[in-house]
């Protein structure tokens, strides 16, 4: 069952890499640092923090905690006008750090302690953690990128008004 959850847990997180690069893809760096009213984050700053915490959660991830010290959270939201390819490498080495860390998990790691900001969490919640918490940051990342191309956007799942169209050619039948 061990084997099963970890190849369902890198599958969903791929999927949701997958939206969040093709979004990163479709825009420039002017667009990757556009911050929406209210100062709300942008993609670029979504992505810092999402490399920071990646980082920080998948490095030694069965041996130390999971919030490094060398780890500055308040700067992942600073703007820096980092350029697009420096926004993607951010983004490519925090997946591989922790799809790496994912691929050398064992099923006898899955029942295994392991902490964050000191607080205790079986391996599958610290797993269960991140699930929750990367997907969210993809849907903002999407939804600004949706915001920002408007009719420009082309559709990362079924669009809208397609669903019997999908269905349809899904099953055959509508």
């Amino acid at each position: 069952m061990a084997g099963t959850y970890l190849t369902s847990v890198k599958k969903r997180l791929l999927n949701h890499k997958d939206l969040g690069g093709k979004t990163l893809d479709r825009l420039d760096a002017a667009q990757l640092h556009w911050e929406p009213e209210g100062a709300p984050n942008s993609i670029a700053m979504i992505v810092k923090h999402l490399h920071g915490n990646m980082l920080s959660r998948w490095t030694d991830f069965l041996t130390t905690d999971g919030e490094k010290p060398n780890r500055n959270r308040d700067t992942e939201f600073q703007e820096d006008n980092a350029s697009k390819e420096e926004i993607l490498r951010l983004w490519e080495e925090a997946w591989k750090c922790m799809m790496d860390a994912l691929e050398s998990l064992t099923d006898e790691d899955l029942e295994k302690t392991v902490y964050i900001r000191r607080e205790p969490h079986s391996v599958i919640d610290a797993i269960n953690r991140q699930l929750a918490h990367i997907p969210y940051h993809i849907g903002q990342i999407v939804y600004i990128g949706k915001m920002l191309l408007k009719d420009q956007w082309e559709s990362l799942s079924i669009p809208k008004g397609q669903s019997a169209a999908y269905n349809q050619a899904k099953f055959g039948k509508p």
